[in-house]
């Protein structure tokens, strides 16, 4: 079992011992949009889903807070994403999160691929009832590097997905809206020419109200090749 541990604005700090681990896929608010974005992909040997907004379950101890992804080849990548976490008591936070995923493995299973690398999550979190009066106007962004190259690969709103409250209810629906679930909004679409298959990640969640940040980074590490 993953223990995340979260700073608050005011100081105060929640551990979570993370119970389920759930990422939201196809989950744009504009679900026609998001129809055309299963087509496209459908063109590139990735099954399509059976339902829109999907959710994978993660194996848990994927939830890390880390700075370091190792990876078994050159085609994994990050997504930015927020995350929901539940913590004791039922009390809602959210934070940065950058779905590392395993492209190749896409197109034979997205929830495969999904399992191949973890979710890094952001080491500070606001409370969700702090942000919820202005929940669209956060922004979510991402950086990539490449031979010591920065370039911004993602840049958006949470407007663009669906809202945490969305989420929320689909969780209690599920009898899961219980401490220790971890759940990962889905992503904004990248922005053309940028490569994905980057040394570096970088995801920023914004409050341009207080002008506070939330960021995570983390570097990719090649594995040895497999010996045998």
């Amino acid at each position: 079992m993953a223990q995340l541990t979260f700073e608050l604005p005011d100081g105060t700090t929640r551990e979570v011992d993370v119970t389920q681990v759930l990422n939201a896929g196809y989950a744009g608010r504009n679900q026609e949009d998001v129809a055309a974005h299963v087509a496209e992909l459908a063109e590139l040997g990735v099954p399509a889903p059976s339902v829109t907004p999907a959710l994978y379950p993660v194996a848990p101890y994927l939830a890390q807070q880390t700075g370091h992804v190792a990876a078994q080849h050159g085609r994994t990548s990050g997504e930015a994403e927020w995350a929901l976490i539940v913590a004791d008591g039922g009390e809602l936070l959210l934070t940065a999160a950058c779905d590392h995923t395993d492209r190749d493995l896409e197109v034979h299973g997205v929830a495969w691929s999904k399992n191949a690398g973890p979710d890094v999550l952001g080491r500070r979190a606001w409370r969700l009832a702090d942000v919820e009066d202005r929940l669209d106007d956060l922004t979510l962004r991402a950086w990539v590097t490449r031979d010591g190259e920065v370039s911004e690969i993602q840049h958006g709103t949470l407007a663009e997905l669906l809202a945490p409250a969305y989420w929320v209810e689909a969780l209690r629906a599920r009898d899961a809206l219980t401490p220790g679930t971890v759940l990962l909004s889905g992503t904004i679409p990248m922005l053309p020419g940028v490569d994905q298959f980057a040394d570096a990640w970088r995801v920023a969640l914004g409050d341009p109200v207080t002008g506070d940040t939330i960021t995570l980074s983390y570097d990719v590490r090649p594995m040895p090749a497999p010996i045998g």
